[in-house]
Parts: structure tokens; C-alpha cells; sequence
């Protein structure tokens, strides 16, 4: 399946998860061990490969096949055995080993990105709070996945057209986040970002209020 090997030749993944999801990668700017930034960053290639099958196949069944494929690969992300030639694969092998991340999100990611092809509900917990939980894990280790599942709702919200709700939600999601180490708060500071068309200036301006204050409330 020739068309998975989606990073153009010469260019990083860094690049690749900028011009895919440019919440994330500002907020990623934010973590200062640029080997934890590169972590991470790895994490959100995988998530944009995934976000960018529907725009390269129309029909649903041509879909899950890729996310098939990509089902298969996360036998060798999680037993530790790279796909030599796939950025994205042998990074995350890496970022897997090294946090010893659970599969299960990444998993329940693909599922629900099939079950969207075939025009099911957003899952929200499993496109926004099991991918946030994971970054949040490369940056502070276990033990704070209860403290950042409102936020990620907040974010899920947000991108899903909701931004009032996701306005609503922001206190108590704060009240979880008291619990997060400083160092993880970049994993989660893009739940600020309730308006996904905001301008770039201001949405750095946003992240450095947030980062600044460890909350996501405005």
C-alpha cells in the first residue's frame, strides 16, 4: 500500500505535523528537551497519517483498507520492531519503547477513524482524550491519564464544531489538570484553542497565557 509512505522525501516530520495540525505543533514549541519535543511530534505524525486517508480515498472500503494496514502496523510499533523506510513507523517504535506507551489508544484511534469513514459519531475519547493521554505520558510518565480526560473533551469539542460547549467545559477540565506536572502542561495547553480558525498570531498568544498560568481557561 505505496501511498502510507506519506512524508515527502527531504521532508521532517516536524514539517508534516505543522502544516496538519498546527494547534499541536505550537504548543509542542513549548516543551524545552527537544528529544521529549521530537517525541511527541512523532505521536502527532501518526495521527495526521491517519486524518489525511480520507482525503486521499473517497470510497469508505478503500479507507479502512489503509487503516487496516496501519491496524498491522502497530504489531511491529509495539513489539519493537521498526518499518525500516517509514518515518513515521520508526519513530514511534522508538517513542512506544521508550514510555513504554500502551497500544490500546492507538488502537481505539484507528477504530474510530474506520468507524468515521463509514459516517459513525465522532468517539471523542478515543480521537482526543487516549492521543492526549499519550503525549502527557511521553512528557511526565504514568499516572495522569484521569487528570487530562476533560480536557481532552475540551479539545474534541472544540474540533468538532462545539465551541461553546467546549468554552462551558474548560473550568472543570482545569480542576483535573492541578493535578499535571508543569513540564506536561504542552500536551494539553491546545485545549485553549477553542476556535480553530483563529489566526495564528493568536493562537500563540493564547498558548503563552495558558503556559504561563497552567490553566486552559481564558
Amino acid at each position: 500500500m505505496a501511498d502510507s509512505f506519506s512524508v515527502p522525501f527531504g521532508e521532517t516530520l516536524d514539517a508534516q505535523v505543522r502544516a496538519a495540525d498546527i494547534d499541536r505543533w505550537l504548543s509542542s514549541r513549548f516543551v524545552v528537551d527537544e528529544r521529549l519535543r521530537a517525541d511527541l511530534i512523532a505521536l502527532y505524525a501518526f495521527e495526521a497519517e491517519l486524518m489525511a486517508i480520507p482525503a486521499r480515498v473517497t470510497q469508505p472500503l478503500l479507507a479502512e483498507m489503509r487503516y487496516v494496514w496501519w491496524r498491522e502496523q502497530m504489531d511491529g510499533v509495539f513489539a519493537g520492531v521498526a518499518r525500516m523506510g517509514h518515518p513515521v513507523l520508526e519513530a514511534l517504535t522508538d517513542v512506544a519503547a521508550r514510555h513504554a506507551l500502551d497500544r490500546a489508544p492507538f488502537d481505539a484511534l484507528i477504530e474510530a477513524h474506520i468507524g468515521r469513514v463509514h459516517g459513525e459519531p465522532h468517539d471523542l475519547d478515543a480521537f482526543y482524550v487516549g492521543p492526549m493521554q499519550a503525549a502527557v505520558r511521553v512528557l511526565a510518565g504514568p499516572g495522569f491519564d484521569e487528570a487530562v480526560i476533560a480536557a481532552g473533551r475540551v479539545r474534541g469539542l472544540a474540533q468538532t464544531g462545539q465551541a461553546g460547549a467546549a468554552r462551558d467545559a474548560r473550568r472543570s477540565a482545569d480542576a483535573g489538570l492541578r493535578a499535571l506536572p508543569s513540564e506536561a502542561f504542552p500536551a494539553v495547553a491546545h485545549a485553549a484553542l477553542v476556535r480553530p480558525d483563529a489566526p495564528e498570531p493568536m493562537k500563540r498568544l493564547r498558548l503563552v497565557w495558558a503556559i504561563l498560568r497552567g490553566r486552559i481557561q481564558a
